[in-house]
């Protein structure tokens, strides 16, 4: 992911939406190879479209266990989603 913050929180606001289907997926890996496990992703609330798309990957990627509507002052502008963690390198 070229000069973007891989800090658990994805702002869609700023890509353009034709870049969601790559760029989230992307972001999780970034996530979750930093032992980052919650990602809060922001969609906004326009028409709902795009968190729909978001849910969408979200649904279907191998590395989230759950994900949730924020329930915080954005609500259902931005969506949280909880990545399986990285398996310990030697279990002793």
């Amino acid at each position: 992911m070229k000069d973007y913050p891989i800090d658990g929180v994805l702002d869609l606001h700023v890509f353009d939406p034709s870049d969601v289907g790559d760029l989230v997926p992307e972001y999780l890996r970034a996530c979750h190879k930093k032992d980052i496990t919650r990602v809060r992703i922001i969609h906004g609330k326009g028409t709902g479209t795009l968190r729909r798309h978001v849910r969408s990957i979200l649904s279907e990627h191998p590395l989230v266990r759950d994900y949730e509507k924020a329930t915080d002052e954005s609500g259902w502008g931005a969506t949280i989603a909880h990545l399986h963690p990285t398996a310990p390198s030697d279990e002793s």
